[in-house]
């Protein structure tokens, strides 16, 4: 059963409010979907970490209901050290 976008952002927001979430499905089969994810919570974690934030908001729904995500995430310009 393939997942929506707006279940994945949903996900991602309850897990870290604060987040921007742009999710875009690569090939239309609510199955491959790219994600970029913008939150202050990420600022002094590796880009390891961030994503595993991520993927834990998911709740175990990667590789069953959500084959695929590209995922990008970052800090907003304004949070990070100048």
């Amino acid at each position: 059963m393939a997942m929506d976008a707006g279940e994945i952002e949903r996900l991602i927001r309850d897990a870290i409010p604060d987040a921007r979430v742009t999710i875009e499905d690569l090939r239309g089969d609510g199955d491959h979907y790219a994600a970029h994810v913008v939150s202050t919570a990420f600022k002094d974690k590796t880009r390891v970490q961030q994503h595993q934030m991520v993927y834990q908001a998911l709740r175990g729904k990667m590789g069953e209901a959500l084959h695929a995500l590209a995922l990008q995430t970052s800090v907003p310009e304004d949070a990070q050290p100048h």
